[in-house]
């Protein structure tokens, strides 16, 4: 058996049902074979990232403990997006139902056609550093920097948190 792997997940929605998407994505999460949900971060309302004109997101992460390898909890996550009501077409920065961002796994530093590890616009995007920030703030994303330092740093396009 693997040993357990720290791994955090940035979920994102900003259609049908927002808020109740990204409460049932921390669910669905917490269901993962051998995966623990340690941490849910706050809500944030943040304005949509990129070219296309789209209405808010609604943002959060997940910190959670697994055994299961990169790869195969890749493909895990990319299930549950379409449990949880994602429709193709994949607009790059397009509006979408649901989003489950692999952000950190482990130490692991990885690149190919399907992932990228550290989540390589990390330390550009408020909507990830600022939640991020609140479930592990001392984590050191490899190869980037450590959580605290980078959304200090981070330009705030307008992050909210939603009570």
């Amino acid at each position: 058996m693997l040993p357990w792997q720290p791994a955090y997940v940035g979920i994102g929605s900003n259609l049908g049902d927002p808020r109740g998407r990204v409460l049932r994505a921390f669910e669905a999460l917490a269901d993962l074979p051998d995966t623990r949900l340690l941490a849910r971060s706050p809500l944030y309302v943040t304005p949509a990232f990129g070219p296309v004109s789209q209405p808010d997101f609604v943002n959060a992460v997940a910190g959670l403990l697994t055994r299961q390898a990169l790869e195969p909890f890749f493909g895990a996550l990319r299930a549950l997006e379409t449990d949880l009501g994602r429709t193709p077409p994949r607009e790059r920065w397009g509006p979408r139902e649901i989003d489950l961002d692999l952000l950190v796994f482990g130490a692991a530093r990885h690149e190919d056609a399907r992932l990228t590890v550290p989540h390589p616009g990390i330390a550009e995007r408020d909507f990830v550093l600022h939640p991020l920030c609140d479930v592990a703030p001392d984590l050191e994303v490899p190869g980037v920097g450590r959580v605290w330092e980078l959304a200090r740093s981070v330009v705030d396009r307008g992050v909210r948190r939603l009570d």
